[in-house]
């Protein structure tokens, strides 16, 4: 899953980054106890070239300088650790990311933890703080081509195909992606996600 947009909007939108609680999970800050697991889970290949700002080799460096500017606002919009709400184990990240084009949905979970629905669960929960907590029309998503698995959580959460374009990605270098969109109206029809 990769965070891009490129469309013109006069502004982009504002919103407060809660924690956010579901059956499973905690969507909450970066803190520093998570930089350990966030270096192991981040340091993948496979997981980097999905993505347009995460490089590789990803260390503890990198990990310590994503959670400082997370803490610090560095980014515009909303920085989540998605975690285990049973254990409190970090299992990836997800965010709203302010653009000119107004909001758009990123996520990413580690490898030991796919296929079990985790990603589906952090995309529904942040769509719906999009649309609860904003103004916005319209949220953006996009995705590598090649990425399957990223394509299926954006359709089960009702985005519509918006288009292909092309990504900077630090660890693939120019890649194609497709793009999608998912409006308010439809979000209120689908606002019943059920289960993962």
């Amino acid at each position: 899953m990769v965070a891009e947009w490129d469309e013109d909007e006069d502004e982009s939108p504002r919103i407060d980054c809660p924690v956010l609680v579901t059956e499973r999970l905690v969507l909450r800050p970066p803190h520093e106890d998570d930089i350990p697991e966030l270096a192991e889970l981040a340091d993948n290949r496979r997981i980097a070239e999905m993505l347009a700002r995460m490089p590789h080799p990803y260390g503890e460096r990198e990990a310590r300088a994503f959670v400082e500017g997370a803490r610090q606002g560095a980014a515009a919009g909303c920085i989540h650790a998605v975690t285990l709400a049973e254990s409190g184990a970090f299992i990836g990240c997800a965010g709203l990311h302010a653009r000119q084009g107004g909001l758009e949905l990123g996520y990413w979970i580690g490898e030991p933890y796919w296929g079990r629905g985790y990603a589906t669960e952090t995309a529904h929960t942040l769509v719906d703080l999009a649309f609860r907590a904003s103004a916005i029309e319209r949220l953006h998503v996009s995705c590598r081509v090649v990425n399957a698995a990223s394509r299926r959580v954006i359709h089960k959460c009702g985005f519509q195909y918006a288009g292909q374009g092309m990504l900077e990605s630090l660890a693939a270098g120019r890649v194609p992606v497709e793009r999608y969109a998912l409006d308010r109206r439809t979000w209120a029809s689908l606002r019943s996600w059920g289960p993962a």
